[in-house]
């Protein structure tokens, strides 16, 4: 038993679906039905009923309900704990990011606000998902996030830039420059894990284009992508201004027919974000960023 599965249950006790419950927490239906499912065969027995599209509790399942509420409070307020002591060990700005945006964080925009405002040291943490960030934020662990689209609307969002998404494909794949969507269909790939969010955005783009892409490499390490088109296993998708900076001509990299870009933005919770984080988001501002309340 996790409290992931105690996590899922409550949600979809509060949504009343599986599929509200999996957009309200930004992972895949298979793996929240897969999950809780898992966790009905530990307990030994049914906690879900399905009702039509609608899903109700068993008298169990609302008894685990009403506990596992209790078990994350309690976690929670442990948690908080350990963030408050934490914030005092830590001085400076913390912003949370993932392992490929955080190239474009500590390689320019972080370098150049610690010139401008020296007395604000800028600690940058590197999260496995978007999702991570989200809560790194929510939570009050980081102040910003630096994530790209789409953003939660129970988060504030500022704009940054728009970064091209391309292939990168080892220098042997035969493929035209640039590459319409259909030649995506059967071609060898580089993805996120299965069930991970990442890779339920990606399917879901797939199937509106109409393209299967075949997964030779299933994981959430991005080293392990790069490795991939390294020796020549599949091609990957990427940020061209990152992609060219981390291959070089070791790779060809390709724009798509037509292109595709995504929206890369600063994250908040509505609350007051400290005088640090005001600071690095006016520096940002000064620089063209546009504030929205979804991206």
């Amino acid at each position: 038993m996790t409290l992931q599965q105690l996590r899922y249950l409550i949600a979809v006790a509060d949504h009343g679906t599986m599929t509200a419950a999996a957009e309200a927490l930004y992972v895949a239906q298979s793996a929240l039905s897969r999950a809780l499912k898992a966790l009905e065969h530990e307990l030994g027995g049914e906690l879900l009923v399905r009702e039509g599209r609608s899903v109700g509790l068993t008298a169990e399942g609302k008894r685990v309900v009403r506990l596992a509420r209790t078990v994350l409070d309690t976690v929670g307020a442990i948690e908080d704990v350990g963030r408050a002591a934490e914030a005092a060990r830590v001085s400076g700005l913390r912003i949370a990011t993932t392992h490929t945006l955080a190239v474009d964080l500590t390689g320019r925009i972080v370098p150049a606000f610690e010139v401008e405002t020296p007395g604000v040291p800028v600690d940058v943490v590197r999260c496995l998902s978007r999702e991570d960030v989200f809560e790194s934020v929510r939570s009050g662990l980081t102040a910003l996030g630096l994530v790209d689209a789409p953003v939660p609307q129970d988060l504030r969002s500022h704009r940054l830039a728009e970064h091209e998404v391309v292939l990168v494909s080892p220098p042997s794949e035969d493929l035209p420059d640039p590459m319409p969507w259909a030649m995506l269909n059967g071609l060898r790939m580089a993805m996120p894990t299965r069930g991970s969010g990442r890779r339920s955005e990606m399917e879901a783009m797939f199937a509106t284009l109409w393209v299967r892409p075949v997964a030779v490499v299933e994981t959430d390490d991005r080293v392990h992508w790069i490795a991939s088109v390294l020796n020549g296993e599949g091609s990957m998708l990427w940020y061209r201004d990152i992609a060219l900076g981390v291959f070089g001509e070791s790779a060809v990299i390709r724009s798509f027919d037509p292109p595709l870009l995504r929206a890369v933005a600063l994250v908040h919770t509505p609350e007051a974000t400290g005088r640090q984080a005001r600071s690095f988001l006016e520096f940002a501002q000064r620089g063209g960023v546009r504030e929205s309340g979804d991206i």
